[in-house]
């Protein structure tokens, strides 16, 4: 997971380590925090994509979190991260900055996931992420974790 921001509060931290504990290969998880860039606006984002796209490897299967991206359920999200692991791809998330993205980021996404048109704190959202992961790994190997 690549996210840009401070690190996880104490709070989130918490939860976060509740589902991923539970995370197992291919579905694990790790965070690199990325700093924001002291700039605002438009050189705000390109600054934050451009260091985001250098992280990512190049066969990366990249999922770009965005509130204009696509909505889709937990077995839709299930699938196409299952997916991805079968065809032999290291998956990453992206959280942007406060300002998003720019189109280098969203034009290299292979999927780019609305989890709502609400727009939530990004603390938040790592969590509801993290929460949905473990809901995806549950759901590929049939287990009734989620319930139709």
């Amino acid at each position: 997971m690549l996210a840009v921001g401070k690190k996880h509060e104490s709070w989130v931290k918490e939860g976060i380590d509740r589902y991923e504990k539970r995370l197992r290969k291919p579905f694990d998880v790790s965070w690199q925090l990325l700093p924001h860039s002291a700039r605002e606006g438009e050189a705000a984002r390109a600054e934050e994509s451009e260091r985001i796209l250098q992280r990512v490897e190049r066969d990366a299967f990249l999922v770009l979190l965005d509130e204009r991206g696509a909505n889709v359920d937990s077995p839709a999200l299930a699938a196409r991260i299952q997916g991805a692991f079968d065809a032999g791809k290291q998956i990453v998330v992206v959280i942007g900055g406060a300002y998003g993205v720019d189109d280098s980021v969203r034009s290299r996404a292979q999927f780019v996931w609305s989890l709502s048109q609400l727009v939530f704190p990004h603390q938040l959202v790592r969590l509801v992420l993290a929460e949905q992961l473990y809901r995806a790994q549950e759901i590929a190997a049939g287990r009734p974790y989620h319930h139709v």
